[in-house]
């Protein structure tokens, strides 16, 4: 009877083994939690890319809801997601876009967006890449949007899709703008 229980040591070992699989398995391997959704987004205060003597810091934008787009003219991924950003920044013009160009040289940039079509409001230039650090990029491209009060409200790593501005940040931005989210 004893030599029964300790057969089923090593299943039962493997049956939690084929669980934890399964379920990792269902997840999105594209979602990264953020630990900074929800709390104040990281201050700065970065060049312009165009104008170097301007700046501009997020406080700049208290009271508006806004999206903070970190790309680079480096960025494959970037090539994919600009139009998205080019059409949302025609069809949302009341949401300011701006544009955190990542480890990038200047003038790599401003050739880029000069090719492909400016969709931000204005970028900043963070040629060391240490406000990117501060908002925990894992790589470019990626979007904040952020509230009235300068919290972080959501971030999507990755380009971004027709599809998702329509399903995801579409309706987060209204319920933004209307106050609907703590």
């Amino acid at each position: 009877m004893k030599r029964m229980g300790w057969f089923l040591i090593p299943l039962l070992v493997f049956a939690v083994l084929v669980f934890f699989l399964a379920r990792g398995l269902t997840k999105d391997p594209k979602y990264v939690p953020s630990p900074l959704v929800g709390k104040p987004a990281p201050t700065f205060n970065l060049p312009q890319l165009h104008d170097p003597k301007q700046t501009f810091a997020p406080e700049d934008l208290k009271g508006r809801v806004w999206l903070l787009n970190v790309w680079a003219s480096w960025c494959v991924s970037c090539r994919e997601e600009h139009p998205v950003l080019v059409g949302f920044a025609r069809t949302h013009g009341d949401i300011p876009l701006i544009g955190l160009d990542y480890k990038d040289q200047r003038n790599d940039a401003i050739a880029w967006l000069k090719k492909h079509g400016d969709p931000y409001v204005l970028s900043v230039f963070d040629a060391d890449g240490r406000v990117g650090i501060d908002y925990g990029v894992y790589g470019v491209p990626e979007t904040y949007v952020i509230d009235q009060a300068g919290v972080i409200r959501y971030k999507h790593v990755g380009p971004l899709t027709p599809e998702l501005v329509k399903s995801v940040i579409d309706p987060m931005l209204t319920e933004l703008q209307k106050g609907l989210r703590p």
